[in-house]
């Protein structure tokens, strides 16, 4: 008898299955390891790093760039200013560098002070339809001259360069990291000028903002120097800069690795530790040390002086104020104490 019949029509099935014969043998066997990222055609760290020579830069954003006659290589955008059509940052990617290289100064009294300084900057930002006037002309001309690379760039740039809370002006200097000078080496070089030493320390301070308008005090109640912990303590960031009005050129800042083993050395040396504090024993107007030479040491506004640097201080002041007043800010109280010492000094003629 014959099987059963399928349905009509229906295709048989096949128990016998014919072999491939080797003919996919070789996508079964894989393709090996996966390509690093850098060398994958498509990924994004292969175009970092991609040579020079192929006709890509590393520092993108930038509208043209000068190549060098038969080497390959890409220079920064020719200095330029304003509203002359050269080269400009549109995309932030030139400023994300410019930022990662150090800090950034803004507006234009600080930025004008730096460049008059002869602070070493990596470039100079300007808003694009920028308001000229005196100092932007002077920071364009002083950037020339120096062959700093100068961008226009768009508000929104450099909003993000210095920060959104920030006043820019619209104008903004990339800078590299700030150099400290060493405690010593500072006073040695005060006394090589036949100066009577006048320095402010500082303890506890961590806001940028109070130590930029500390700067601005010392440069003008004739002070020689700052010093700043190396730990617990803000140092002179583009902040400080901006709040010093550009002092911070004029006034040098010294790094110390230990507060207390400072100002001992300090006081080995000749100078007078004196110490600034809500609590202290001795009221300002009755200072008598004023012409000689002094460390004044600034708390911080909440702690006052720490335990140990009170220690080492050879007196505490206290500024008279009134009673409904709870505390002067750091940087009033360093303004206060440097005019009653400049004021001595002025009567004394001591400089």
């Amino acid at each position: 008898m014959a099987g059963k019949p399928g349905r009509p029509g229906a295709a048989k099935k096949s128990t016998n299955r014919p072999g491939t014969g080797g003919k996919n043998k070789r996508g079964l066997e894989g393709k090996g390891p996966t390509p690093k990222a850098e060398d994958r055609k498509y990924h994004k760290a292969y175009k970092g790093n991609k040579p020079a020579d192929e006709g890509r830069s590393a520092v993108r954003g930038t509208r043209e760039f000068e190549r060098t006659a038969g080497k390959g290589e890409f220079l920064a955008p020719a200095p330029r200013t304003a509203g002359t059509g050269g080269a400009s940052a549109r995309n932030g990617a030139r400023v994300a560098k410019a930022v990662d290289a150090g800090e950034v100064l803004s507006g234009r009294n600080a930025v004008t002070e730096a460049l008059r300084a002869k602070l070493p900057a990596t470039g100079l930002f300007l808003a694009a339809r920028i308001e000229m006037d005196d100092r932007i002309k002077e920071a364009i001309n002083l950037a020339n001259l120096r062959q700093i690379p100068i961008s226009e760039v768009t508000r929104p740039e450099i909003d993000r360069m210095t920060g959104y809370d920030s006043v820019h002006q619209g104008i903004a200097l990339a800078v590299p990291p700030y150099k400290y000078q060493h405690p010593q080496e500072l006073l040695d070089k005060i006394l090589d000028r036949g100066q009577t030493p006048l320095l402010v320390a500082l303890d506890g301070i961590t806001d940028p903002r109070n130590l930029g308008a500390i700067i601005r005090s010392v440069a003008a109640f004739g002070g020689q120097g700052v010093i700043v912990p190396q730990r617990r303590s803000t140092g002179v960031t583009a902040s400080a800069w901006k709040t010093s009005a550009g002092a911070a050129a004029r006034v040098p800042v010294a790094l110390a690795a230990n507060l207390n083993s400072t100002l001992k050395e300090f006081k080995k040396r000749g100078l007078f530790v004196i110490g600034l504090d809500g609590d202290g024993e001795l009221n300002l107007p009755t200072f008598e040390l004023g012409t000689s030479p002094l460390v004044l040491v600034i708390g911080s506004e909440g702690k006052g002086l720490s335990r140990l640097v009170q220690e080492n201080c050879d007196a505490v002041l206290s500024i008279p104020i009134a009673r409904d007043t709870e505390s002067l800010n750091a940087g009033i109280a360093a303004s206060v104490a440097l005019y009653e010492v400049s004021k001595r000094r002025l009567e004394a003629k001591i400089i």
